[in-house]
């Protein structure tokens, strides 16, 4: 495990007290985590389509189901490494933290969902659970692993969206664009269209995963400017 970790990251140490102060991410670390996600959506949506036979559009719960088998753990695994200091949280313990945001997650986003218009009903409990429990693992999974319990974290990213260092974006960005898309996704819903996409939540889940995809590469634009700004500052 720690070579996995040192794959991933680098730690900074801080000169007065040898005590680990940040944990940077280069560029080409942060494009991997990314590249790995993706191509976990990638996977499942390749084994529902050649394997299962199915879609979002006819069979939404089962092929949401099989995203959240394949992006849940590799969003665990992956942004497990990038804890805030690893000195005094294990990875295990990054592990669990990110396990327990995952239902925590899903019953917030589920009922803001439905205070939103989602509509209520034991026909839609499982679809409305899975969708919740894929934008937990867009959301709170990442931030619940980095971060744990540090209320400022949480309340500077979901908040005030002030990201300060390439972890953050990686976090911030794609948690966004989620949220955005799903927001965007839900547009459709109430027009009288008649299209089988429109029904609660598939237009919903296509929005929130291109709104993280557009939030993965918007976070690798930000982390590429910061390591320029980094470099350039090094340079004077």
């Amino acid at each position: 495990m720690a070579c996995v970790e040192q794959t991933f990251s680098t730690m900074g140490v801080n000169p007065k007290d040898g005590k680990v102060a940040t944990l940077f991410v280069s560029p080409a670390k942060a494009f991997l985590l990314h590249l790995i996600c993706g191509l976990g959506l990638a996977s499942a949506f390749w084994v529902a389509h050649n394997i299962f036979s199915t879609d979002l559009i006819s069979s939404p719960a089962q092929t949401l189901c099989l995203i959240l088998v394949f992006e849940s753990p590799v969003v665990l695994l992956l942004y497990s490494l990038f804890r805030r200091d690893p000195v005094q949280c294990s990875y295990f313990k990054s592990l669990g933290r990110g396990l327990l945001g995952l239902p925590a997650g899903a019953v917030v986003i589920g009922v803001g969902a439905i205070v939103l218009g989602a509509p209520v009903g034991f026909q839609y409990f499982r679809l409305t659970l899975h969708w919740s429990l894929l934008m937990s693992v867009f959301t709170f999974v990442p931030a619940a692993s980095v971060f744990g319990s540090s209320w400022s974290d949480w309340h500077r990213i979901f908040t005030h969206t002030k990201p300060t260092n390439n972890t953050d974006y990686m976090i911030c960005f794609p948690a966004h664009g989620a949220i955005i898309g799903a927001w965007l996704g839900a547009w459709p819903m109430p027009l009288d269209w008649e299209r089988p996409w429109q029904e609660w939540p598939i237009c919903v889940s296509y929005g929130s995963i291109a709104g993280y995809l557009v939030g993965m590469a918007v976070s690798m634009g930000f982390i590429l400017f910061h390591n320029h700004c980094r470099h350039h500052l090094k340079g004077e």
